[in-house]
């Protein structure tokens, strides 16, 4: 059993790791660039017009944060469950391009990313969802500011 706990902590910080330093590029990359968001946002058509310009002004810090909490391991339960439902919207929004055969730009690392969204990028983040899914489960995982606050 010991080994086995073991085992979870050390790939829930691997995936704590991969999936935040995704997410902080991923931000970081759209920081500044809130013009073009707001266009990759508002060319999934599900928004109103009135949401996409704030969004796209949140968005890019709101994944800075989340990948900078799930690094360090702080609240990790909360955020990677947090990350997993992002993900899922993500990949329902994608989705919903695709089925409705609109050609949107993904967007997903800021302004340079010209990928159209397709069924490989809603694979994709339905990935990232499982993975902090799996971090949510076996938080904190090693190496987590978690563990200071809360030792077991």
């Amino acid at each position: 059993m010991r080994a086995t706990k073991g085992a979870v902590n050390v790939a829930v910080l691997v995936l704590r790791v991969a999936v935040g330093g995704m997410l902080l590029v991923a931000g970081g990359l759209k920081i500044g660039h809130s013009v073009e968001l707001a266009a990759a946002l508002a060319g999934f058509r599900l928004l109103p017009a009135q949401i996409v310009g704030p969004l796209a002004l949140a968005l890019p810090v709101f994944e800075v944060l989340l990948g900078a909490y799930l690094i360090a391991g702080l609240f990790t339960r909360i955020v990677a469950a947090i990350a997993c439902v992002q993900f899922v919207v993500y990949a329902a929004a994608i989705a919903s391009a695709v089925a409705r055969h609109i050609s949107a730009n993904c967007g997903c690392f800021g302004p340079a990313d010209t990928a159209v969204a397709d069924w490989p990028h809603v694979a994709l983040d339905l990935a990232l969802a499982i993975a902090a899914a799996f971090i949510a489960y076996g938080a904190p995982g090693a190496i987590a500011l978690d563990r200071r606050l809360r030792p077991s």
